[in-house]
């Protein structure tokens, strides 16, 4: 099988010729640092693993009146180039001190002004500032925020050059200058974590007119998707793991908002990866529930959360595709090949049966030893279904 034809038989729920292996996004930190500038279609080459590329072109609606940003500078995190109008312009200037890199963004539409801060270390970005800071704010975004459209003709551009390589990934459009997929992580996002947390106790009328704001921008862009020859998107988010929120608030919170959004995606052709990088095992059933076609990134306890790779499996085989489960703190650094590979075995055997599982470090990483990364992949390439039970 080609890389693209093993992960998708993985995700369809066909069985692949062996374990396929990959990743999530690549830092560039990671590659810069310790890679010295290596693409990522090189890493992908140097490293044997089954490669994919993101791609998440935005354009403006039809006959709407938005058009691209001519104001924004390098894309930020999940960033793609924003849609803008006249009643939406977003404008921004550095205020970096002290060492530190600061950039602030205002909002600026008829109804006021919003403002945001985003700190960036280099390795990653933060926001320093939430974009919501007054309850009201929210009227802004609802009434002014524009709504991007895919551009499909891009994405199956992308599609067609990266070819059997791998997988073509996007995501569900995010709140500009820095969001996520989900409509409660996007929350988060713009007005930050704790809050969300509390007014969802204190004032939910008031969090479900947010979430609700925030979900029709991103189901214009998923009625967008028809065409688009991506292979899978991501929804999610880990401010809706279990190391965020109990299971009720999911009920209440994530699964009315985000479940419309994973319909739509499939009545537009696509799949959907919910992606919740924290404690996972509360959940499981309640995100297969929602229709996703893939759960990532089964991060297990040496990284802080929960999945246990045989249980989750037993719980959910044969519902949905499993991705991630592997430790990349204790095993991308600080060990010897053999103990990776034997890691490798460990999740192939727990979560390998039925052939809907694709290895991968749970979410991110920015440090990894490169001979251990070659570990990783020759050992999953030895992974085949003869071995576990089908």
């Amino acid at each position: 099988m080609t890389s693209k034809e093993r992960m998708l038989a993985a995700l369809n729920g066909t069985m692949p010729d062996r374990l396929p292996v990959t990743t999530h996004h690549l830092m560039p930190y990671f590659l810069e640092r310790t890679l010295g500038g290596m693409s990522e279609a090189a890493f992908f080459e140097e490293f044997a693993m089954d490669a994919i590329t993101w791609t998440v072109p935005h354009k403006p609606r039809p006959g709407s009146g938005d058009f691209p940003d001519p104001l924004q500078g390098s894309l930020g995190f999940l960033e793609s180039h924003r849609v803008a109008n006249d009643s939406w312009r977003i404008y921004e200037s550095d205020e970096s001190r002290d060492g530190r890199k600061f950039t602030r963004f205002r909002f600026v539409t008829p109804g006021g002004e919003l403002t945001m801060a985003i700190e960036d270390r280099g390795y990653t970005a933060w926001v320093a500032e939430p974009l919501v800071k007054n309850k009201r704010d929210i009227d802004i975004i609802g009434s002014y925020a524009t709504t991007p459209n895919c551009d499909v003709e891009a994405v199956n551009r992308t599609a067609a050059e990266f070819g059997q390589r791998g997988l073509v990934r996007g995501h569900i459009c995010c709140a500009d200058i820095f969001g996520q997929p989900g409509c409660w992580q996007d929350a988060c996002c713009v007005v930050g974590t704790e809050r969300m947390i509390m007014e969802a106790n204190d004032d939910p009328e008031w969090v479900h007119e947010l979430l609700a704001i925030l979900q029709r921008r991103k189901m214009g862009f998923v009625e967008s998707l028809a065409g688009a020859h991506y292979d899978i998107l991501e929804l999610g988010g880990g401010d809706a793991s279990a190391s965020v929120i109990s299971p009720r608030m999911f009920d209440r919170f994530v699964a009315p908002y985000d479940k419309p959004l994973i319909d739509a995606a499939h009545k537009a052709g696509q799949r959907i990866s919910y992606h919740l990088c924290g404690k996972i095992m509360p959940m499981l059933e309640r995100v297969v529930d929602m229709g996703a076609d893939a759960i990532e990134t089964m991060t297990p306890v040496g990284m802080g959360a929960d999945c246990n790779l045989a249980e989750a499996h037993r719980r959910i085989a044969g519902r949905a595709c499993m991705i991630g489960g592997f430790d990349q703190l204790h095993f991308f650094t600080g060990c010897d090949e053999e103990t990776t590979r034997a890691e490798v075995r460990r999740c192939f055997n727990e979560a390998g049966g039925g052939g809907r599982y694709i290895i991968a470090p749970s979410d991110h990483f920015f440090e990894a030893e490169p001979k251990l990364l070659k570990a990783f992949a020759s050992e999953a390439a030895k992974c085949t279904y003869a071995e576990v039970l089908i």
